[in-house]
């Protein structure tokens, strides 16, 4: 196994990542595949019964390491790993999994090495820093951290200016921040890491713990919702996410993740609670957005797989399966498709471009779909003109087959329009030039316009 930190291209979309023979070249390489494995239920069942025939020595010992990490079973992984200190792969990922843990004191001198031997890396160093503060933190009086804090900044600044410049270095300034209650420059600083590098699990969580608690909850929701799209999702993550949309008065969403929370583990009393209080404040409360929220979901649901320009042959396959919209498509899985006579990876991936253009992904469950729908939503409803954004679609007035071309593409909003080109709009059956004219000339009105095409 070629040993390295640096991240590696990703392997080929639409093809599963067979662990036993996969290269894993880089720590980076494992976490997209950990992206892969958690695509859906099936296939992170499928990963893990896998995972249990293998060995527990030599190679097969050391993927299997690997792989407890990737499926968040970090005793296993330190277990595992914990015999081949001379892979800098496999070193790396036990530290990780050590600090998930809570073993910061052991994971400190694998960091030390590694960041040795990596001197121009900064993510070695920053864990080894990292670990150093939380072995400190655990010895210290919780009430007065100023030796931790002194401490941190001073491993910080003996890294280097380079370093202290980096995501990580900046993630650690914004802890040295809080640990001298310096909250606003705690914000600053977690936030510019999250610019620098938006993929930081760790820098993510503080960010919006600290934002949600000073107020900012903006802030706050939008690092949650980051952090709720990355795989294995956190719980403690799922319940604040679901504590600021009951605090949004956004109580369906909550429940939406509280149930989440509860399938994965019913012994969870106190995420059962929470869904029970959320569902009953949407009987209690009649939340017009929210119902908006699961019409646009429905209407992009029944938009027929017909509407879209797919090869003779996924088309005749789809037909031959009986999926007829995208709400069916939605349903099956990647491995339900591919099992299909005839259906190969060029068909597959026609199919998932199509989803994603919709903000969709096979095998997908519906509560994970609305906040994926109106993730994409709100991203065009938060800046400026958000009143004629979120005009209905009735208030353009449109003819009416200029009015069911937009309908069919799942719009409800004047912003849903807007998320549209002309080139795609020009593709749908009966929308012609004489069409386009008019919703080009009703969006004007309120000073809107269609998206641009990519090949402009």
């Amino acid at each position: 196994m070629t040993e390295t930190l640096q991240p590696q291209a990703p392997p080929p979309e639409g093809q599963p990542f067979d662990l036993k023979s996969a290269p894993i070249q880089s720590f980076g390489s494992l976490q997209e595949a950990r992206r892969e494995v958690f695509g859906s239920c099936k296939s992170l069942e499928s990963f893990e019964r896998d995972l249990q025939h293998f060995g527990e020595e030599g190679e097969e010992g050391l993927r299997r390491g690997l792989g407890s990490w990737m499926v968040g079973d970090y005793a296993a992984a330190c277990r595992y790993l914990s015999t081949h200190q001379d892979d800098d792969v496999a070193a790396f990922t036990h530290a990780n999994a050590l600090m998930s843990l809570k073993r910061p004191a052991e994971a400190a001198p694998i960091f030390e090495r590694l960041s040795n031997a990596y001197p121009g890396e900064p993510k070695p160093r920053g864990g080894y820093v990292e670990a150093r503060l939380e072995a400190a933190l655990a010895t210290c009086d919780p009430k007065d951290p100023e030796d931790a804090s002194v401490q941190l900044e001073r491993d910080i600044e003996e890294s280097g200016e380079r370093f202290a410049e980096s995501a990580e270095g900046q993630y650690l300034l914004g802890r040295a921040s809080e640990l001298r209650r310096d909250w606003q420059a705690s914000i600053d600083h977690y936030a510019k890491a999250r610019d620098l590098d938006p993929t930081q699990r760790s820098n993510l969580i503080r960010l919006a713990y600290r934002a949600e608690h000073c107020g900012l909850d903006d802030l706050a929701l939008s690092c949650y919702q980051v952090l709720a799209t990355m795989r294995p999702i956190d719980r403690n993550v799922l319940m604040n996410l679901g504590l600021l949309y009951e605090d949004l008065g956004r109580d369906q969403e909550a429940a939406a993740c509280y149930d989440i929370v509860v399938r994965h583990d019913p012994t969870d009393q106190r995420a059962r609670l929470y869904l029970r209080d959320a569902r009953a404040g949407m009987v209690m409360y009649y939340d017009e957005d929210m119902e908006r929220k699961e019409d646009r979901l429905n209407q992009i649901l029944r938009i027929p797989i017909t509407d879209f320009e797919l090869s003779v042959r996924a088309r005749n396959c789809l037909n031959k399966m009986n999926i007829m919209s995208l709400g069916d498509l939605v349903r099956k899985t990647e491995q339900e498709l591919l099992s299909y006579k005839n259906f190969g990876e060029t068909s597959l991936n026609e199919i998932k471009e199509i989803l994603g253009s919709k903000g969709l992904r096979l095998g997908m469950a519906r509560e994970e779909a609305v906040l994926s729908i109106e993730s994409a939503h709100q991203r065009y409803t938060t800046g400026e003109n958000v009143e004629a954004m979120n005009r209905p679609l009735a208030d353009l007035e449109l003819s009416i087959r200029a009015r069911r071309t937009v309908e069919a593409l799942g719009c409800l909003t004047l912003g849903d329009i807007t998320q549209h080109s002309e080139d795609e709009l020009l593709g749908m059956p009966n929308f012609g030039v004489t069409s386009l004219m008019e919703l080009r000339e009703k969006l004007g009105e309120y000073s809107l316009a269609l998206k641009q095409s990519q090949n402009i």
